[in-house]
């Protein structure tokens, strides 16, 4: 396999780096909103502070968190397990490199649900912590959720949780392979209550990851990375969608084809100097809703991405 999952180089997470969008006009997609500090980020997570602010949970050693007051400006809040995650190195190959994770707050906690595993591989696990705070070195591990092998034909990866209408728990999860799952989880635990795991979409081996499902007004909305990432510039990366009355699909895109046999609107994509957009992450601010994301600047940084998220007349999702 091509090495296209996660990674963050040494220097990823020490660049600094100012960008300078230059205007265009003619884009078919707007570029990132305004972001200042500590942005150079890899599959970014977003949670709402219950006292004020936001805190990012992104792919680095032992997961790494940053934290900001105003959406805009962002500083390093050092990684989930400064100590290091010693029980995921059978997956990470000894590394201490975690990907993908998804933080939210539920309960009077932030949970933490977490990647481990290797380039090209689906000998792979997802993993859950909880703090009471967030902060560096406060997360208490829980365990195993899901884990994937040579006998499975899932990768799990990029986990995000959705906490539907009716208050049931589901872990959405996948990279590659035959594509997104999903599977139910009991909410006294955040582990899983039953065996079943689901089928939301996928391109017949081809490259989707990286899911997200959000409900809005009647539908629930199954974003996706599909093609390449983690290529610097040259990254392919790109942000689809469909939507399904439920939590569990089918998901369909705007023209009708189920997400289960490839399909997907389109909506954000590269442009200009932004380079492979693509993790998205979905959450409801007091102003707006918000996709967050990352995308590659031309020198190879991987970046956040901020933009405002909204639904057309028919429904169907745009970025502004």
């Amino acid at each position: 396999m091509a090495a296209w999952r996660k990674f963050v180089l040494s220097w990823f997470a020490v660049l600094t780096v100012t960008i300078v969008a230059a205007p265009h006009a003619a884009a078919a997609y707007p570029n990132p909103g305004v972001v200042t500090g500590d942005v150079n980020v890899h599959d970014p997570s977003v949670v709402k502070r219950p006292g004020g602010g936001y805190l990012i949970a992104h792919t680095g050693d032992g997961i790494a968190l940053k934290s900001s007051a105003d959406r805009t400006a962002f500083r390093n809040e050092g990684a989930a397990f400064p100590g290091g995650a010693p029980w995921t190195t059978t997956y990470t190959g000894g590394s201490r490199n975690l990907w993908a994770p998804d933080i939210s707050y539920r309960n009077g906690r932030y949970h933490l649900y977490y990647s481990a595993s290797t380039f090209g591989s689906n000998r792979s696990a997802i993993f859950l912590a909880t703090s009471g705070t967030g902060a560096s070195g406060s997360w208490t591990n829980h365990g195993l959720v899901i884990e994937s092998g040579s006998s499975n034909d899932f990768n799990a990866i990029d986990p995000h949780l959705l906490v539907d209408d009716q208050g049931r728990w589901w872990l959405s999860f996948g990279s590659f392979w035959s594509g997104i799952k999903t599977v139910a989880l009991d909410p006294a635990t955040g582990k899983r209550s039953d065996s079943t795991v689901r089928h939301l979409a996928g391109r017949g081996g081809g490259a989707i990851e990286a899911p997200v499902v959000f409900k809005h007004g009647s539908y629930y909305y199954l974003f996706v990375s599909f093609d390449q990432c983690c290529q610097g510039a040259s990254s392919t990366y790109r942000v689809m969608a469909g939507r399904s009355s439920s939590p569990t699909g089918p998901f369909t895109d705007r023209n009708g084809v189920a997400m289960a046999s490839g399909g997907g609107t389109e909506i954000l994509a590269g442009h200009g100097d932004i380079h492979g957009p693509g993790h998205p992450a979905v959450f409801t601010d007091t102003d707006h809703d918000i996709l967050a994301y990352h995308y590659y600047a031309n020198n190879g940084a991987a970046l956040l991405g901020l933009n405002w998220l909204s639904f057309d007349s028919a429904g169907w999702p745009y970025v502004h």
